[in-house]
């Protein structure tokens, strides 16, 4: 009997597609078949608390909820340096305090970096915080439904065009009161699948990685075809900045950048405390 595909779900956005193109389009020899939906990251989220897929890219906050049923790959997933979430405003050096503030979930990474930031440089606090889809949380800042937005991936590389200003950069904060890189989307799978099968997938992950830095034109008509109209320069930016070292291979600076954003998430009240091997694989 042929096995059944594991059932995965991941962004549209470049990073994603070009780091799972070998391994959906059957190219990573002896890894098993995917069946692939593409999800906006706040939506994969409640998949993964939900439990309904074998394996998810999620934001690493969304973990200290979801690894009783899945566990954390060492590879596959978005960390980096000089990668982290802005905050935008109409009026460069505007004020938070008491603001308006557009994320675009409460569940990620972004968010939990915005209110450590928040905590340190906004002293009185900032005022409502409203979960807009990330598409409209630029167009939201530019109208003046909202004071400020935060925004992540390729926004870096387009604000200007929304006549916006970079009041913070999430990443500069998190780097310089940690020195370590930012950890953005994880990809996780399920406990269930057993220790041989998550180590088959680890591995596909990686052989996936490399062959698309190997060959990156190979991957180029599955990442356009799902950028949402990108441009191909943007989505090039938008590889090299999130597909690096820590993709192939979370590593001890990974692993301690994870640990250390969900431990200072923790003792503000914004996650549960993580157990002392939540993070271990397999």
């Amino acid at each position: 009997m042929t096995p059944q595909p594991l059932q995965i779900a991941f962004s549209p956005c470049p990073n994603d597609t070009f780091v799972f193109d070998a391994w959906v389009h059957g190219r990573v020899t002896g890894a098993p078949d995917l069946d692939v939906t593409f999800a906006d990251i706040d939506i994969t989220n409640g998949m993964a608390e939900r439990g309904e897929f074998d394996v998810l890219k999620v934001s690493y906050a969304v973990l200290p909820w979801v690894l009783d049923e899945y566990t954390l790959l060492p590879c596959g997933g978005a960390l980096g340096r000089s990668c982290g979430p802005l905050v935008l405003s109409k009026e460069p050096g505007a004020d938070l305090t008491g603001k308006t503030v557009a994320v675009p979930s409460e569940r990620s990474t972004a968010y939990l970096l915005f209110r450590l930031w928040a905590a340190d440089v906004v002293p009185g606090g900032v005022g409502e915080v409203v979960v807009l889809p990330f598409h409209e949380i630029m167009p939201a800042v530019r109208d003046g439904k909202v004071d400020a937005g935060l925004v992540i991936h390729e926004a870096r590389f387009t604000y200007q065009n929304y006549g916006l200003h970079c009041l913070a950069d999430m990443g500069e904060h998190w780097e310089a009161t940690t020195g370590l890189p930012i950890p953005l989307g994880a990809i996780i799978a399920k406990r269930s699948l057993g220790t041989e099968k998550l180590q088959l997938l680890a591995e596909s992950i990686r052989r996936s990685v490399r062959m698309a830095w190997d060959d990156p034109e190979t991957s180029r008509p599955y990442v356009l075809a799902h950028s949402q109209e990108m441009d191909p320069a943007v989505a090039d930016q938008h590889i090299g900045l999130y597909v690096n070292e820590f993709t192939a291979d979370l590593g001890d600076d990974g692993y301690a950048a994870v640990r250390g954003l969900l431990t200072r998430a923790a003792a503000e009240g914004l996650v549960p405390p993580l157990g002392h091997d939540a993070l271990r694989f397999v």
